[in-house]
């Protein structure tokens, strides 16, 4: 089973911090409407100390909020180096993203990716390095909007078993590690994965940098800024590049502790 009762806990709670921190809202200690279906996770949440009550409110703690600066972080970098093997053809041995920047529509790109040749190996490569394989699918349905708190009756869909079900599905009938072959196999699309990836940043380095450049009417205003990001981009993916095993060590820290 890949999604258990400790990372279902967890990805409800990021929901809720992500709420009260990047979206500024707050929920009273003696909630009202459809919030009061969320009080056993909150009285929760503050018994391991994620939140504290102030006045009328529930507000995040500084472990709370670490453990959502440290999700963000893995998210971050899920975007960046993760979501990359979600389009892999593996019988030609290539990358939908590798053909990112040609197209000129979102549209035109989403036509292209679901060919049916492409397969998702983000489940693979992160039970090849040992991270949790229900964290990158809720990073997914993250991406995709799929937590719609402004809708109504969302409170009631965060509790249900209907998204995490899925997600354990998902996971369940995603290609794994060894259905891959050798581990020479994995290996090498790991280590084509980052390559491309590296590829892509200076690519939109490059476009960025063109932009300011026309912005700025010729000056090198935003240049040394560019040059720098650049730099720190390399050194960033470095050990990715000497192992597939490298994994961030932000990776390997516990969100939250149930």
């Amino acid at each position: 089973m890949y999604i258990n009762e400790n990372n279902r806990k967890s990805f409800k709670a990021l929901i809720l911090l992500d709420e009260m921190i990047a979206g500024n809202r707050q929920f009273k200690t003696v909630a009202e409407g459809d919030d009061k279906m969320l009080e056993p996770l909150f009285v929760e949440m503050m018994a391991k100390g994620y939140l504290e009550a102030k006045g009328m409110y529930y507000v995040p703690t500084a472990k709370g909020t670490e453990a959502y600066s440290t999700f963000g972080k893995r998210f971050q970098e899920y975007l960046k180096l993760y979501d990359i093997y979600s389009f892999v053809d593996l019988t030609k041995g290539e990358f939908a993203f590798a053909k990112f920047f040609d197209f000129d529509t979102d549209e035109q790109w989403d036509a292209y990716k679901s060919d049916q040749r492409f397969e998702d190996l983000r489940i693979a490569v992160a039970i090849f390095k040992k991270m949790d394989p229900a964290e990158i699918v809720f990073m997914s349905f993250l991406n995709e909007h799929r937590f719609d708190t402004s809708s109504g009756g969302w409170q009631m869909d965060l509790l249900s078993d209907a998204v995490w079900n899925e997600i354990e599905s998902i996971c369940t009938s995603a290609l794994k590690p060894e259905q891959l072959g050798t581990q020479d196999v994995i290996e090498d699309i790991i280590t084509q994965g980052t390559a491309l990836t590296m590829k892509l940043l200076e690519e939109e380095n490059k476009r960025r940098k063109e932009d300011e450049t026309q912005n700025n009417n010729g000056s090198n205003g935003g240049y040394t800024e560019e040059v720098v990001e650049e730099y720190e981009t390399v050194e960033y993916y470095q050990p990715y590049y000497a192992s597939p095993f490298y994994v961030s060590p932000f990776w390997l820290i516990p969100l939250f502790l149930w």
